[in-house]
């Protein structure tokens, strides 16, 4: 039994109130896959903020029609997509669909927009790719503490050397006398 206008009018409506929260979002084939496989995906998402959503493209068609932020997503409607719509954390959105595709070899990544740009399924793995906010935060955090740790060093070196060079003047001096 097919939509109503009035169900399809709902759909479209959602689709732009998700997009208007997320940050990214990522068209998949997922031609193949089991209610079950898409649940999992769903599932695997949660934690990172992002919500899939299985839409036809002629829905996400006009949920994107005159939005200049995600109108390039319409490269990428062919066939059956799912819809990653990422709120807030990309990476860990990306590597948790990465992991499920790991498992379920089914899908195939089309392609994603993101401020307004088209991501080729390349960009999107190399965005993938960069270290998540938490991890940035300990590699900064880890750097300032060995500069820290360094500097203290290097400050407690400093009377040891100033005594040292003055010891070595008052032995030349008595040398000298």
């Amino acid at each position: 039994m097919g939509r109503t206008l009035e169900d399809k009018k709902a759909i479209v409506e959602e689709l732009k109130q998700d997009l208007s929260n997320s940050q990214l979002a990522v068209v998949i084939d997922y031609k193949g896959l089991t209610v079950a496989e898409i649940t999992d995906l769903r599932k695997r998402l949660l934690p990172t903020g992002t919500k899939c959503t299985v839409t036809k493209n002629t829905l996400m068609r006009i949920a994107v029609e005159g939005d200049t932020n995600w109108q390039p997503i319409t490269e990428f409607l062919k066939g059956s997509s799912a819809f990653l719509l990422v709120k807030d954390d990309v990476g860990g959105a990306l590597k948790a669909y990465q992991d499920f595709q790991k498992a379920s070899k089914k899908t195939e990544l089309r392609g994603g927009v993101m401020e307004g740009r088209a991501l080729s399924n390349a960009d999107v793995k190399a965005i993938a790719d960069l270290p998540s906010k938490e991890q940035l935060i300990a590699q900064i955090a880890g750097a300032i503490n060995g500069v820290a740790t360094k500097l203290a060093v290097g400050i407690n070196q400093v009377p040891a050397s100033l005594a040292r060079g003055i010891q070595a003047i008052a032995d030349k001096e008595k040398d000298a006398a």
